[in-house]
């Protein structure tokens, strides 16, 4: 009985997978990737958070808006600007434009290639400006209303 009600469902088609190997994958996954929320929170609570943010987008996207104080090195300068612009003994964090780019991703690898750790920022630029986190254009400073699908409304943070 349990078989037939599992082939029905596309989401059980397919079992999850045991709770170690789960536990594993899970924790695999908090070493590439870094939430939005987090980094804003670390870069607001310490000058020196222990990691560098770097934008991989175009200089006409970093002109549209930016993380304060991420360095920008688009992609395929990569291999020629990062060792100028990066210590390899400090972890990086990239982020692209949003979830439909994987911009941060390339950028991750290229830098991983060279031998900095990174983290990439899931939610990239669109998701720092949809939680209301303040960002840089080149007119200045702007900030913009919390979207409630993104972030709870009144609250610090989202307890997850």
């Amino acid at each position: 009985m349990e078989n037939s009600t599992v082939a029905r469902n596309a989401v059980l088609r397919v079992p999850p997978a045991p709770p170690a190997v789960a536990a594993a994958h899970f924790a695999a996954s908090l070493a590439f990737h870094a939430d939005v929320s987090d980094v804003a929170a670390a870069l607001a609570a310490d000058d020196h958070p222990g990691f560098v943010v770097v934008d991989s987008r175009s200089t006409e996207s970093w002109d549209q808006g930016h993380v304060p104080g991420a360095v920008h090195l688009p992609t395929a300068l990569v291999p020629a600007e990062a060792g100028r612009l990066l210590d390899r003994a400090v972890p990086v964090v990239t982020y692209c434009w949003g979830p439909g780019c994987d911009g941060a991703t390339r950028s991750a690898l290229a830098l991983t290639e060279l031998g900095y750790q990174v983290k990439e920022m899931l939610g990239g630029f669109e998701y720092w400006v949809r939680e209301g986190f303040e960002f840089e254009t080149w007119e200045g400073r702007e900030r913009r209303a919390a979207d409630p699908l993104t972030a709870p409304a009144g609250a610090a943070d989202c307890g997850c």
